[in-house]
């Protein structure tokens, strides 16, 4: 079922059809509603547009499971002077990603495109040395999900290292 939308673009005379257009066409869209108690944004599923991904390695959404996963290992820290500065240095290094990753899919140049993901890159080195930290510290306990955390960074870790290798290599050529 089509759906028209007042900013909707017209199909140009020489588009495929079936085929996304730009990169951003294989996104998902957002519902952005105003409900009872404020705005409210719905994530439409992708089957509604006749996108079919396999979630497992769409890299924003594991960004943002793991920014999720972060936001509840340190609120999981306890309260004390320690806990408190972790959590906050965590919170900002294990969360940028995800908003760093938004700017290097709004990359002007490969130039950077690069830059941005090096920054992606190292924002998650960061967020693995605190990780690596709470691991060490025995009166912080065990928090919620650290193993899955330390996992999870390691593999995003080794998926943006790949990716500017690539883009190094691309950018000689």
């Amino acid at each position: 079922m089509k759906r028209k939308t007042p900013n909707a673009q017209r199909r140009a005379p020489n588009a495929e059809v079936g085929k996304p257009r730009t990169k951003r066409d294989e996104c998902s869209t957002l519902n952005i509603e105003w409900g009872l108690h404020g705005l409210r944004i719905n994530d439409l599923a992708d089957s509604e547009y006749g996108v079919s991904r396999d979630r497992r390695y769409d890299l924003e959404d594991r960004l943002l499971d793991f920014a999720v996963d972060v936001v509840q290992l340190t609120g999981s820290l306890p309260n004390t002077r320690a806990g408190n500065h972790i959590a906050g240095q965590l919170l900002r290094c294990g969360t940028s990603p995800l908003s760093n990753h938004g700017e290097v899919e709004a990359a002007e140049s490969r130039k950077d495109f690069l830059h941005k993901l090096r920054i992606c890159l190292k924002e998650l080195r960061e967020t693995k040395r605190w990780l690596r930290l709470v691991t060490r510290l025995k009166r912080l306990g065990e928090p919620a999900n650290l193993p899955s955390c330390l996992n999870e960074i390691e593999e995003l870790i080794r998926i943006f290292a790949a990716s500017v290798k690539t883009t190094e290599q691309n950018m000689k050529l």
